[in-house]
């Protein structure tokens, strides 16, 4: 299974911050946003690995990441997405490189306490379909919330005002290759993107979604609550981290 960290966008609500770098480039506690979902993805023993990124500061990622040695990794792709899309069209942009292999994507702004190898290992074993990552939140309404019926996602609904559960759906997904085909059928939502809640919804309708509850807190860091949330957590040592290498000298 390949890898896809989403790190487009222009970051607004951390402005004036992003208004001279890209907000995934930007400092939680010791370490820049981007460390942390390419470490969940190492975590889950995933080595190939596709940045998206975009806006004026792109080159930056190369800088930062080079080939992806910090990370035991022998080698790092990237692609760039213009404007804001959407996550499904920033996703969309990896289909040839993903080549019909299974993907798993996070978005560059999730942060977890554990990990997510056991159900990385799963989605292998799944013939077909889709795997979301769901997590207990006090506050469902401010989310994509998950329904479950006998064991299996029955509907997504996004910021409902009477949630039917508190399992938000967070911004880890897993997906067989069908999922590009499914996102050149998407029309643009109110908004002016194309939404993974749609992807998502399609493979619900088509019965091979399944699910996993993370263990473990869990945070974005895309706006300034919750930067600085994020930023707390890990310095009170809540995150399977790798260590920093040594500054040169």
């Amino acid at each position: 299974m390949k890898g896809v960290i989403l790190a487009g966008g222009l970051g607004t609500r951390l402005y004036p911050l992003t208004k001279i770098t890209n907000k995934h480039l930007l400092p939680v506690y010791d370490r820049p946003m981007i460390y942390y979902p390419i470490q969940c993805l190492v975590n889950a023993g995933i080595k190939d690995i596709m940045v998206v990124t975009g806006g004026r500061k792109s080159g930056d990622f190369l800088s930062l990441l080079g080939n992806g040695k910090d990370f035991g990794l022998k080698h790092f792709n990237y692609t760039y997405q213009e404007g804001e899309g959407g996550i499904a069209e920033a996703l969309g942009l990896a289909a040839h490189w993903a080549a019909g292999e299974k993907i798993c994507v996070v978005l560059g702004d999730n942060i977890i306490q554990g990990n997510i190898k056991r159900a990385a290992e799963d989605f292998e074993r799944q013939q077909r379909g889709a795997k979301i990552m769901l997590k207990e939140v006090h506050d469902p309404e401010r989310f994509g919330v998950a329904e479950i019926k006998d064991g299996k996602v029955v509907s997504i609904v996004e910021k409902p005002k009477q949630p039917k559960t508190n399992l938000a759906v967070i911004g880890i997904y897993m997906y067989d290759p069908r999922v590009f085909d499914i996102i050149k059928t998407l029309r643009p939502s109110d908004r002016g993107e194309l939404e993974i809640t749609d992807v998502n919804n399609w493979f619900i309708k088509d019965g091979s979604m399944t699910y996993e509850v993370l263990q473990g807190w869990w945070t974005d860091a895309g706006t300034f609550e919750s930067l600085h949330r994020s930023a707390c957590l890990i310095a009170d040592g809540g995150a399977n981290l790798m260590e920093l290498p040594a500054a040169k000298k």
